[in-house]
């Protein structure tokens, strides 16, 4: 098992992240209430309102987490830790929250449109971009290696960030729902990561896991904070940097299995001419029905199996439903990838 230079470092700047989320996601709760900043809990009978863009501060504890484990190194061990790494990805997660963080405040279907997301998000991975991150000989699946020379920095690393970066955001819409996400694709960094012996991915998702879990205890059901685009831009952004550190694609892309048939869902409307929202139907009684008669997101899937095994879908039970499934996805990439 490998923690890098001291375990004891990695423990306190996990638990500064844990504890920084908890109490400024608190405090920003407070906050959007009292300036009207919120938004309909799409999920449940009447009018519900929640507090939104909270998200910003999971992402902000988690850089002050790493930040926190830098100085740690530096004045108790005398030493750096991938210093160069370490605030490239600081940069990342702060200027992904910031664009998320403007596309909350402008409003749900009322922020940026997503072609000038896309763009807006280009330069995001300029960190990464800036200190040549990652290995250019990358491991694919089906097509195996590939050596990119200097397009892996210039070329697929952009993409790599702007694709994850949008991708978590299709997976979303239900309480803890993103956030639950996140901290299982951390944890299976991490623990990919532990067998493989990459102490940086194994660090750093670590003090990300924190961070979500932090945010996780105001954002499960019933939520009193939505994530926004804040958090699923940054978080994406982050998982992807990870991956690139760490010259683990093979892996990174495989526990994003769950997203990439969310994708090939997303296009199945298109086709069928529905431009699908994950939101459910909502009865009387708050339990879920399908809000279409055919399956456009992973959402819509959990919402049928579990009426046809239980008799009623719950927003709970959708969450579990999928959080069991990317366990699955996670189990198996690492039994076939990290023993290798």
């Amino acid at each position: 098992m490998v923690f890098g230079y001291n375990a004891l470092y990695v423990i306190v700047a996990a638990t500064i992240s844990f504890l920084a989320s908890l109490v400024t996601t608190s405090a920003w709760i407070r906050v959007a209430y009292s300036r009207g900043l919120v938004g309909r809990d799409m999920n449940k009978p009447g009018d519900r309102r929640v507090a939104e863009a909270g998200g910003m501060w999971a992402l902000v504890s988690g850089s002050f987490g790493v930040m926190t484990l830098i100085a740690l190194y530096r004045y108790l061990a005398n030493t750096y830790y991938h210093v160069a790494e370490s605030f490239a990805l600081v940069a990342l997660l702060l200027l992904a929250a910031l664009l998320g963080f403007l596309d909350d405040l402008l409003g749900w279907k009322k922020g940026l449109p997503r072609w000038q997301r896309i763009i807006f998000m280009a330069p995001v991975s300029l960190p990464l971009v800036v200190i040549k991150a990652g290995v250019s000989r990358i491991s694919l699946p089906v097509i195996g290696v590939v050596n990119l020379g200097l397009l892996y920095p210039l070329v697929a690393v952009p993409v790599g960030v702007l694709g994850a970066a949008n991708a978590f955001n299709m997976i979303a819409g239900y309480n803890g729902l993103e956030a639950t996400m996140a901290l299982l694709l951390s944890v299976s960094l991490a623990v990919f990561a532990a067998i493989k012996g990459l102490s940086l991915v194994l660090t750093l998702s670590v003090i990300m896991a924190s961070s979500v879990l932090g945010f996780l205890v105001f954002n499960k059901y019933p939520a009193r904070v939505f994530p926004g685009n804040t958090f699923t831009y940054g978080f994406g952004a982050y998982y992807a940097a990870l991956v690139i550190l760490g010259n683990m694609e093979k892996a990174g892309l495989g526990f994003f299995t769950l997203y990439f048939i969310e994708f090939a869902l997303f296009i199945r409307g298109l086709v069928n001419g529905v431009y699908k929202e994950n939101f459910a139907k909502v009865l009387p009684d708050g339990s879920l029905v399908e809000p279409y008669d055919k399956i456009y997101s992973l959402t819509h899937l959990a919402i049928r199996v579990l009426r046809r095994l239980r008799g009623r879908a719950t927003e709970p039970g959708v969450v579990a439903f999928i959080a069991i499934l990317q366990c699955i996805v996670s189990a198996i990439v690492i039994a076939v990838y990290a023993t290798r």
